[in-house]
């Protein structure tokens, strides 16, 4: 699997739809001519989280789609099937890709808080921390990633 798709994310029906290149194929041998497509697949995040059976799912209407667009539709017939009850609100409206990273902010009784997705997982890695904003929130994870990038790069 590449790397998780934040930035085609979209929020549906209390889920987040995170499409990804599943497979690359070629129509043609290498090379003159050689053409490679992808086939993407979907994963999902739940706002009710580990609560709700597909938080964390990996494609489980078990179609593909040639394009972020198709598989992103698939996905949402999927959750229209399926699904009874309907997120009751955005838990996602607030998210943000930095670096290839998905963050998630939100809000409760005034203080922030956040999720953080690497690239290549949905294994949540934010630490335990609360902010006073969103701006002081994004700035902190920020400069947390600049950090890391900058380790690895040194490193």
């Amino acid at each position: 699997m590449s790397r998780l798709l934040y930035e085609h994310s979209v929020s549906y029906r209390g889920y987040l739809i995170i499409p990804f290149a599943f497979q690359k194929i070629s129509d043609t041998p290498p090379g003159i001519g050689y053409r490679q497509h992808k086939v993407y697949s979907y994963k999902l995040l739940a706002e009710n989280g580990s609560k709700d059976r597909l938080h964390k799912a990996e494609n489980p209407s078990e179609c593909y789609g040639d394009s972020v667009e198709s598989i992103v539709n698939l996905a949402k017939e999927y959750i229209d099937k399926n699904l009874d009850c309907i997120g009751k609100g955005d838990a996602f409206k607030c998210r943000y890709t930095y670096r290839n990273n998905l963050i998630i902010i939100s809000q409760e009784a005034g203080k922030y808080y956040y999720d953080h997705y690497p690239p290549e997982s949905l294994n949540n890695i934010a630490a335990p921390k609360i902010f006073k904003s969103e701006f002081d929130c994004i700035s902190w994870i920020k400069e947390g990633i600049d950090g890391l990038h900058f380790k690895r790069r040194v490193g």
